[in-house]
C-alpha cells in the first residue's frame, strides 16, 4: 500500500544539498518529496501532518558501513532488527557490509538481503565483496552485483593486502562507477594486536596495534588509485597519518574519500580501562593525537562522512578474556547523539556541517542518487531530531540484538524525533502528529 502524503510543517529546515537553512514546510507525495515552501506558504496539502516546530528537519541520514548480520549469523542481528535500530537513530538507509555467512561474493545473495521477506525498515543498500570469499584471491563479478543492487565492493573486515589484487579491484570498479572500500589494516603488523600500542597496552600487558599498519596501507593504495583514477574510499580512519595521506589525495584531486565513526572522534584507548571489551573495536580506539587530527578534520572537510561500523556481537561473545572477544560495538542508535554532543556542543562544529557528515555526503560518496537531499523528486527520506533535547542512552532499551555498547549510561544531546522512510513514518519518539 503506498503511503499516505504527509507534510512536515514549522520546521528549521537543513539541506546543504540546497543551501537551505530556514523555516520550511515539506510535503511528501508517492514517495516523493512533492514540494517544499517557505513555513506557512505550502500549496498542497497532506493526510497526515508531522508538526516540527523546534526541530530540524534534514535530508535523511544515511549509515554507509554497518554490519547486520544475514544471512547467517542472525543471533548477533537481522535485517529487520538492524533496520529497526537504524530507524530509531534517525538513519532512513545503510549499506551493509559483506561479511556475512555465506560472503555476499554473488547475485544471489544481494538480492536475498533486499527482499520484502527480510522485514526491513529502512533502505537497504548492500556491498558487495571484491573477492571471493573475502579471501583476497579471486576478483567476484562485480558488474553481476552491481546489477543485483550492490553499490560498492570491499572485503571489510579483511583488508585487500595484494597489491595486484588491490590494483585489478580499482580497475574493475572504476568501469562500473562504483567505490573501492578499503579495511586499511596491514595484518602483517597486527597479528595478536587486541589494541593501539601506547601506555595503556604496555599496563594491560595486551600487544599494541602500531598506526603505521593503517596508513601505510591507505599511502599504497592512494599511490594506486592514482594509477587507475578510481575511486577509492577509506573505511573507519582512525589515524592522524593515514588522515594526512587523504588530505593530500584531495589536494592532487585524486577520488579519494574517507569515514571516521563516532567511537573514535570521542574515546581513546585509555578508556578500555582494566579489560572492558565493550571498547574494543577494529581499527582500535587511539591516541590523543589521533583524535585531534580527526576531530580537525571533521571540522575542515578533509574527512567526508561518519559511518558507525554499527558491528553487533552477543554478550557471550563479548564476555571473554580481552585477547579473545570479537572486535566491534553497536552504534545505529548513538551516532546523531554524538555528533551533536561531542561535534556541535562541544566544538562547535554548525549543524549544516553535521548533515553533511551524515547525510548528504554519504549519499555522494556511494552514489545514492535521490538521498542525501530534499530537492522535489528526491526519495521523501526525511529525519527530523531536537539538536538541544537531553537523553540517556541505555542498551537495554536498544532495538538491536545485541547491546555492546561502550556508551550505555551516557547523557547525549540531540534526539531523534521523527524517521520518515518513503513517506512513511517509521520512528517517532512523540505524538505530534
Amino acid at each position: 500500500m503506498a503511503p499516505r502524503d504527509l507534510s512536515i510543517r514549522n520546521g528549521l529546515l537543513l539541506d546543504p544539498s540546497q543551501h537551505l537553512e530556514g523555516k520550511y514546510d515539506l510535503l511528501l507525495k508517492a514517495g516523493r518529496v512533492a514540494e517544499i515552501a517557505p513555513a506557512g506558504k505550502l500549496r498542497g496539502k497532506g493526510d497526515e501532518n508531522l508538526d516540527a516546530r523546534g526541530l530540524v528537519v534534514c535530508p535523511g541520514l544515511i549509515d554507509i558501513h554497518v554490519h547486520l548480520r544475514e544471512p547467517g549469523q542472525s543471533h548477533k542481528e537481522t535485517i529487520a532488527s538492524g533496520t529497526l535500530a537504524a530507524a530509531a537513530g534517525g538513519f532512513t538507509s545503510v549499506c551493509c557490509m559483506p561479511n556475512t555467512s555465506p560472503v555476499n561474493d554473488n547475485a544471489e545473495i544481494t538480492r536475498w538481503m533486499q527482499e520484502p521477506e527480510r522485514g526491513a525498515h529502512v533502505n537497504v543498500f548492500p556491498i558487495g565483496a571484491a573477492t571471493i570469499g573475502n579471501k583476497g584471491e579471486q576478483l567476484t563479478n562485480f558488474s553481476s552485483l552491481k546489477s543485483a543492487g550492490a553499490v560498492a565492493v570491499t572485503d571489510d573486515g579483511k583488508p585487500i593486502l595484494g597489491e595486484a589484487i588491490m590494483r585489478q579491484t580499482l580497475l574493475g570498479a572504476g568501469k562500473l562507477g562504483i567505490p573501492v572500500i578499503q579495511h586499511a589494516e596491514d595484518t602483517r603488523m597486527t597479528a595478536g594486536a587486541a589494541m593501539h600500542a601506547g601506555a595503556t597496552a604496555f599496563r594491560l600487558g595486551l600487544r599494541g596495534w602500531v598506526p603505521e599498519a593503517e596508513s601505510t596501507l591507505v599511502e599504497r593504495d592512494i599511490r594506486l588509485a592514482a594509477e587507475t583514477r578510481a575511486h577509492y574510499h577509506v573505511a573507519h580512519l582512525s589515524t592522524a597519518a593515514a588522515l594526512k595521506a587523504v588530505r593530500r589525495a584531495k589536494r592532487d584531486r585524486l577520488r579519494v574519500t574517507c569515514e571516521v565513526t563516532p567511537h573514535h572522534f570521542t574515546l581513546l584507548d585509555e578508556d578500555v580501562g582494566d579489560y572492558d571489551t565493550n571498547f574494543k573495536m577494529n581499527p582500535p580506539l587511539r591516541s590523543h593525537t589521533d583524535r585531534e587530527a580527526l576531530l580537525a578534520g571533521l571540522e575542515d572537510g578533509s574527512i567526508d562522512c561518519v559511518a558507525t561500523d554499527h558491528a553487533p556481537h552477543t554478550c557471550n561473545e563479548k564476555n571473554q578474556e580481552f585477547d579473545h572477544a570479537p572486535f566491534g560495538i553497536t552504534g545505529l542508535e548513538t551516532a546523531l547523539g554524538l555528533c551533536i554532543s561531542v561535534l556541535h556542543s562541544r566544538h562547535k562544529v554548525p549543524l549544516a556541517r553535521i548533515v553533511e557528515l551524515l547525510s548528504v555526503n554519504p549519499a555522494r560518496v556511494m552514489g545514492l542518487q535521490g538521498c542525501g537531499t530534499l530537492t522535489v523528486g528526491s526519495h521523501a527520506d526525511v529525519t527530523v531530531f531536537h539538536p538541544a533535547k537531553k537523553w540517556t542512552y541505555h542498551v537495554t532499551q536498544s532495538h538491536s540484538k545485541s547491546k555492546n555498547s561502550p556508551f550505555d549510561g551516557w547523557q547525549l544531546q540531540g534526539k531523534v524525533m521523527a524517521t520518515v522512510v518513503g513517506g512513511e513514518i517509521k520512528f517517532a519518539a512523540d505524538a505530534r502528529r
